[in-house]
């Protein structure tokens, strides 16, 4: 007779075993009608499992986070079903619901083509309308084996044989006549997928990721509840190819990146400015806020990498090198080790905490070549570091003035949408779990006494300490993970570094490491996508343009540029024996803010006809005034 408590704290009783849609179904027809799966103690089951003793129920519906995956984990699935029914002796293998949508691998000889695609989402949508019923069953071993084996799925043989130990259950999921080997959980029928979904792409894939194996072809969907939200989806993906950085580092002659120098940038003219520009906005933030600014060297000793715990924990993602003596040295990946050394040097005494030591330091992490994304996955970038090194009776008061920073910091940049995420202990962690305490417990203070909401992320932390991420929100409603602040006494420990308290004793000084824009490069990446180019006129490696309509104005043209650098606007002339409407279209599409047009009249009257990005004509008015215009 299992007891059910629901969300709400009411109890249900039953007289035997009841599924989940039985217990739907005993609150209301509607509910059932709704119920896509449920929540046992925490765990997510279908809605056909059966509960025999007391237990915490939640009844999940489309409107439940947790809906989501099972949809897109459902159209795998039913696009599995599709391939094979379109295509035979195409082998599945795997084909999970991923970060907006889903993929399955398949081993077919010939390759998908477009058209392909089209006819497999027609099909997905006929298996939909056939609304069959997803029944799970349970198998043993041998027959598992056994019936792959006659299907000629010898991927699906290798799953049972290598990933699901002896003893495990191995569960199948039937839709129809087609099944698949699956933990679930699922929806419970066809039907409940609805039309929200989409077939994207094909891409190549090596079987289990090795490039060792063979390669299969790997379809990718996105599935959302209803076609609406699938509409807004796609919208946001045409708007991200427009806005993608690379395209646009291009076309507006930022950057560069060579197979000569895989993972690094070439910074252009115009793209080095608007990166100085951030160097040197962040210079201010930090002296404003009590930060000295240090350098520490790009290449250092395997010992202290050893030491800080990095060679164990961080190896496979370093750059290191063996000298003729036999010296290993590593590229840092970070900058903390280096800061811990200048710390150590002479002694500290508590009058000297809290000592925030900033760095803008050139790191170098190994990401494999298929990882690699532009600005924002390279292997060569400036982390805009600090590690702030204070008593425990500080640390708290120095996390909350480090968030305060970094979301007033994000504000300036236009983002005042910013997700906090509070990551605690992993499994492979140095220090004790008292330590550990101590350090949660400061993140999470600082997070409630500022009554700033946060997303837990238990196990996620790094190595030597919990963490918070800054999660800022575009213009088109993707999100990116930028700052972060971490809390840490297990490098000062593990350094041995101490200051000496009032009372004349040695203590070990707490550590945080903070980061604001993170990379730099990324950051930069994720503005232009954000800006689509079109920065704020702060930020515009270029602010205007002067230009002449016959060469008569080019002396006038040059005075005009130079009086406006003098005044500190970046300014450039364009001279060109081109007719001027041609230099205003060159010049819009490369985002520059302000077009300064030159004629016999403005000669005259010593003055400039001024456009602006949008297409506005603000009319002629004198040097003085456009510097003042834009100064405001």
């Amino acid at each position: 007779m299992p007891q059910i408590t629901l969300p709400d704290g009411s109890h249900r009783q039953f007289d035997q075993a009841v599924s989940i849609m039985d217990i739907a179904g005993d609150i209301g027809p509607g509910l059932a009608r709704a119920t896509l799966a449920g929540k046992v103690d925490g765990q997510l089951v279908d809605a056909t499992y059966l509960i025999e003793t007391d237990a915490d129920v939640a009844i999940v519906t489309s409107r439940d986070e947790e809906a989501l995956e099972l949809l897109r984990h459902d159209a795998a699935h039913v696009m599995a079903q599709a391939v094979q029914e379109l295509y035979p002796g195409t082998q599945v293998t795997i084909g999970p619901a991923i970060e907006e949508g889903f993929y399955y691998d398949f081993a077919r000889e010939e390759p998908f083509t477009p058209e392909d695609l089209v006819e497999i989402e027609k099909r997905m949508l006929e298996i939909v309308k056939r609304d069959l019923p997803i029944e799970r069953e349970v198998l043993d071993r041998e027959t598992a084996r056994k019936i792959f084996t006659d299907l000629g799925e010898h991927y699906k043989v290798e799953i049972i044989d290598q990933n699901i130990p002896e003893g495990d259950e191995i569960s199948i999921y039937r839709q129809g006549d087609w099944f698949d080997i699956c933990r679930g959980p699922h929806l419970p029928s066809t039907g409940k997928l609805g039309n929200g979904f989409k077939v994207m792409k094909v891409a190549g894939a090596y079987w289990r990721g090795d490039s060792r194996n063979e390669m299969l072809q790997r379809i990718y969907g996105t599935a959302w509840p209803d076609r609406k939200q699938l509409k807004a989806y796609l919208h946001r993906i045409e708007e991200a190819e427009k806005r993608d950085h690379r395209k646009l580092g291009r076309q507006l002659e930022l950057f560069l990146l060579h197979e000569e120098a895989p993972g690094s940038v070439f910074w252009h003219p115009k793209g080095w400015t608007l990166f100085n520009l951030l160097i040197n906005y962040m210079r201010k933030r930090q002296d404003e806020a009590g930060y000295v600014e240090v350098n520490t060297p790009d290449v250092m000793d395997r010992s202290l990498w050893e030491t800080s715990g990095h060679w164990e924990n961080y190896r496979e993602h370093m750059f290191s090198t063996q000298t003729e003596d036999e010296r290993v040295f590593a590229l840092k990946p970070m900058n903390c080790p280096g800061s811990v050394l200048m710390f150590a040097q002479g002694l500290k005494s508590y009058r000297d905490l809290p000592l925030r030591m900033a760095e803008l330091g050139k790191v170098h992490r190994y990401e494999p070549s298929g990882a690699l994304h532009g600005l924002l996955r390279v292997r060569h970038f400036t982390q805009d570091d600090a590690h702030v090194y204070c008593t425990e009776e500080q640390m708290e008061q120095e996390c909350i003035d480090v968030i305060a920073l970094v979301l007033d910091i994000y504000k300036d940049f236009g983002f005042e949408d910013v997700v906090i995420k509070f990551s605690d202990r992993p499994q492979n962690r140095i220090g004790s779990d008292e330590i550990w305490d101590r350090l949660e417990g400061a993140l999470i203070n600082a997070l409630d006494s500022m009554n700033l909401d946060y997303k837990s992320f238990p196990g996620e932390g790094a190595f030597y300490g919990p963490k918070l991420e800054f999660v800022l929100r575009d213009a088109i409603g993707r999100d990116w993970q930028c700052g972060t602040l971490q809390v840490d006494m297990n490098l000062p420990e593990r350094f041995d570094i101490s200051y000496v308290a009032e009372d004349g004793n040695r203590y070990r000084p707490v550590m945080l490491h903070r980061a604001l824009f993170g990379s730099l490069e990324r950051f930069f990446g994720i503005l232009l996508e954000h800006y689509e180019g079109k920065f704020p006129l702060w930020l515009a490696p270029v602010q205007a343009v002067v230009m002449n309509i016959t060469d008569k104005q080019a002396p006038y043209v040059e005075k005009v540029e130079k009086m406006l650098k003098n005044q500190g606007i970046r300014a450039q002339s364009d001279l060109r024996n081109e007719k001027v409407g041609f230099k205003i279209r060159e010049h819009t599409l490369q985002r520059i803010p302000y077009m300064l047009v030159v004629g016999d009249r403005e000669v005259e009257e010593e003055s400039i006809a001024v456009r602006s990005l949008g297409g506005e004509d603000l009319g002629s008015m004198a040097v003085g005034q456009f510097v003042q215009m834009v100064r405001q």
